[in-house]
Order: C-alpha cells, then sequence, then structure tokens
C-alpha cells in the first residue's frame, strides 16, 4: 500500500536494514523499496557499520539482536559517528526497558517485530522528515558561518590581515575584547567573525549600539527590568544579557555609556551578576562581551567620561581596525563587491567599473570608510544607465577630488618651457596683444619676450 504521507520525496533516500534474519530483510526490503527509498542491507554490526561509511544512509532499521552485538548500543555508536541519521529499532518483545534505553541512545522510535510492521512505513517517512529538517539546519548553520566568519573579511592589505590575525587569535578564548577604530570600518563584521570561531558559535550573538538608546531605556534594554520598575513596565523584560548567555554580547558605542551602567557593566564582568531594573535578586550569566568604540577612551579617562577600571577590564585585548584610505588596494575589492550585491538587487546587468571610476574611488578619503563606500556605490547602482559605472555617476564630492588630482596630474605632466610657454600667451592676451606691456608684466626686457616668441612659435 503506498502511504500517503508522499508529500516528503522519498527518492533516492537511503535506508538501511540491520537484521540476521535474510527473509526478513529480503520483505522489508521489498515494503520500503516500493515507497522509492534505496534499500541497503547488513546482517551484523560489523557489516553495517561498513555500510554507513559507503553510503550517505538516511534511517537504520535495526534489530535489537544481533550476532556479534546489541542494535541498542549499536544505534548508540550510529548516532555518534553520524548525527543526522535516524534510527527505527526492531524488537521481537515488547521489552520497555531497552525501548527506553534506545530513546536514550537517540534512536527515533521503536515497533515490536510482526505485529508493528504495518506502522514501519507511517514510521519511516517521519523519521525521513526530521532527517531532511536537521540537514536543512546543518546547510543553514552552515550558510550563516561561512558569511560571518573571518573568510568572508574583504581585504588582501597588510592592515586587514594583521587585524583579522589577531581577531583569529583572541577568539577561541574566553577574553573580552575591544575593537576600535573610526566608524564605518567593520568593527561588528569582526565581532560576529570572533563570536563565529569561538566556543560559543552555537550559542546567541547579541548586538547593541549603546548610543541609540536614551539612560533609562539603555539599561532596561541590557538588563532587564522588572514589572512595575517604572511607568510602562507591565511585564517582566528579559534583557540583552540573559538573551545572549553563554554567548557573547557586542555592545557599540561602549564610550557613549553613562557612568553608572559602566559600574554595572563592570560587575558583570567581575562576578557574572547584575540586578534587573527594580528586582531586587542578582542575575547571573555567563556572557564574553566583545565592546566597540570610535573613541578615545584615555582621553575620555581623563575627562572624567569614562571608568578606568572598566576600560582595562574590556581592553584586554585591542584591536585596531584601519581605516579605508589606508586600505587603497583593498577599494576595488570592496567597490566589486557592493557593484554585485545591489545590482543584483536591481536586476541591472553592470559588467565592471571604469578604470576612471575605479581611480575616483581610489583618490577620495572616505571619512565615512566602508559604510560611506557601500553608499556611493550603491548610488552609482541605481543611476546606471549602462552596462559599466563611470566616474559621472559618483556624488559631487568624490568627483571633485578625482578632478582635482587629474588637473593637478596634468600641470605636472608638462615641462617647464610648456608652462613658460601658457604663462606667455596668458600675458598677451591680458595686455590685448601689447607686448612691452606683457614684457613689463613678466619682468622680462622687451628683446628677450620677442626672442621666446619666437622659440615657442607665438604670433
Amino acid at each position: 500500500m503506498l502511504f500517503l504521507f508522499n508529500q516528503i520525496q522519498a527518492v533516492l533516500k537511503k535506508v538501511l536494514i540491520i537484521d540476521d534474519e535474510e527473509k526478513l530483510r529480503n520483505l522489508l526490503g521489498k515494503i520500503i523499496s516500493y515507497e522509492g527509498f534505496e534499500v541497503h542491507q547488513a546482517e551484523d554490526c560489523d557489516a553495517a557499520l561498513n555500510k554507513m561509511e559507503q553510503y550517505d544512509i538516511d534511517v537504520v532499521i535495526c534489530d535489537v539482536k544481533l550476532p556479534d552485538g546489541n542494535g541498542i548500543e549499536l544505534s548508540k555508536n550510529i548516532k555518534y559517528r553520524y548525527p543526522q541519521t535516524e534510527i527505527i529499532l526492531l524488537t521481537a518483545y515488547g521489552n520497555i526497558p531497552d525501548s527506553v534505553q534506545a530513546i536514550k541512545n537517540g534512536a527515533f522510535d521503536y515497533i515490536t517485530k510482526g505485529d508493528d510492521n504495518n506502522k514501519l512505513v507511517p514510521l519511516l517517512y517521519k523519521a525521513i522528515e526530521k532527517t531532511e529538517m536537521a540537514k536543512r539546519i546543518q546547510n543553514l548553520e552552515k550558510q550563516i558561518g561561512d558569511k560571518y566568519s573571518f573568510n568572508s573579511i574583504i581585504g588582501t592589505s597588510k592592515p586587514i590581515l594583521d587585524a583579522i590575525d589577531l581577531a583569529r587569535k583572541v577568539a577561541i578564548n574566553e577574553t573580552t575584547v575591544l575593537l576600535t577604530g573610526e566608524t564605518g570600518t567593520g568593527k561588528e563584521v569582526f565581532a560576529k567573525a570572533i563570536h563565529q570561531a569561538s566556543k560559543r558559535q552555537h550559542k546567541n550573538f547579541v548586538a547593541l549600539n549603546c548610543s541609540a538608546f536614551s539612560h533609562e531605556l539603555l539599561e532596561s534594554e541590557l538588563f532587564g527590568h522588572k514589572a512595575g520598575a517604572y511607568t510602562g513596565a507591565i511585564k517582566d523584560h528579559k534583557g540583552l544579557f540573559e538573551e545572549a548567555n553563554n554567548g557573547t554580547i557586542f555592545l557599540d558605542e561602549i564610550g557613549e555609556l553613562a557612568t553608572d551602567l559602566q559600574a554595572k557593566l563592570l560587575r558583570v564582568i567581575e562576578t557574572g551578576e547584575f540586578l534587573k531594573v527594580g528586582d531586587s535578586k542578582l542575575t547571573k550569566v555567563n556572557v564574553r562581551i566583545i565592546g566597540a568604540t570610535n573613541r578615545n577612551l584615555l582621553h575620555e579617562i581623563e575627562t572624567g567620561h569614562f571608568r578606568e577600571d572598566l576600560y582595562y577590564r574590556i581592553s584586554v585585548f585591542q584591536i585596531k581596525l584601519p581605516p579605508l584610505r589606508d586600505r587603497i588596494s583593498d577599494i576595488e575589492l570592496f567597490a566589486n563587491h557592493f557593484m554585485q550585491q545591489f545590482s543584483s538587487k536591481a536586476n541591472k546587468r553592470l559588467m565592471g567599473m571604469s578604470v576612471d571610476f575605479i581611480q575616483a574611488l581610489k583618490l577620495y578619503s572616505w571619512n565615512g570608510n566602508i559604510r560611506e563606500l557601500r553608499n556611493v556605490i550603491e548610488r552609482s547602482v541605481i543611476l546606471a544607465n549602462s552596462h559599466e559605472l563611470t566616474p559621472d555617476l559618483l556624488p559631487a564630492e568624490v568627483l571633485g577630488t578625482f578632478n582635482q588630482a587629474s588637473t593637478n596630474r596634468s600641470i605636472s605632466n608638462l615641462d617647464l618651457a610648456e608652462v613658460e610657454k601658457i604663462h606667455i600667451r596668458k600675458v598677451l592676451n591680458y595686455t590685448n596683444g601689447n607686448k612691452t606691456k606683457a614684457a613689463e608684466l613678466l619682468g622680462i626686457a622687451i628683446t628677450t619676450l620677442y626672442r621666446k616668441l619666437s622659440d615657442y612659435s607665438i604670433h
């Protein structure tokens, strides 16, 4: 009977039947193969493990009693080696202790031989569904890991490679990290990469911009509050430190924290404890802290705006991210990346950037760093009417730098005689061709002027 759960595509899904009774293996094999599954067989534990190595098995159907071992222990071994594979155990007798242990060892379910054969196919489809879900989750985790890994950070210049090297080394430790650098240099990208390369990668990564909230809201966002703590607090609120428990919290613009919140943050770092707003009971967390700032915190300490003890706690390991103007060789890489990203969104087929467009990008100072470059490329893609990005698509400030550099470069390429010729022409134009007046303005004798006019073929 074809099972109605065929919404799940069974084609090419692989099932391994493990049983020392050949007739039973063949019978189950036929039933399962009719459903469109690829069936493999093994008569004992050793043969089963060999099959597992040869094929990407989705579901195992295994007898409890085997010639060279126990199916319950085998299921534990298989789940350890192949965690995405689901296991259905067959037992000759409804042995409850064995069944309980089988589930503890990671088996998907168990059925009694003979009596429950009609339950096997529906159970098999459910196991396949769980396997498929596990694979999708693994693929998503891999995509997220790739997206936020150090390998995803754009750049081949020495300054950025040095910063990546430092971040890789600190990632595997539990040390608090302080990322410094100008706005737009990619501090959050680095924070995510550090988290992704750490032992906490499968736990939460929580980010907060400390400059985006008022004092009262920021305290509640960080540490949470109890119902009734203040007007509008109608229920308990879990703060970001609780959300990040066993994971990582990224505090961007940490230099914007008020001094009383700095004291609470210091306590969290030292003890792992804090008080929610309006609470009298301490909350304990295990959180790795990554801070970031574009301020000079040592100067902030001198002016009394930042606690010195907190600074030394958060700056155990500092990484300074270089500004884009110190990474000129990376500008074209970023520009190409953003061009592809935004042209795809705008449904435009852009083939590249002109030489002058790239040169204009490299000549600009980029005070807003990578964030500013991203915005400029997005604007250029929107305005583009051809298959190439050209200088006329750039905003005035970027184009102005390019034009000025081009003018200066043109003049510098002229030799001294050419410059003198141009200057004499300008003076003659000013005097309406009066050579005597022109000689006076040039500070040379009239005979010298006539000689130069002859030499430069000026008429």
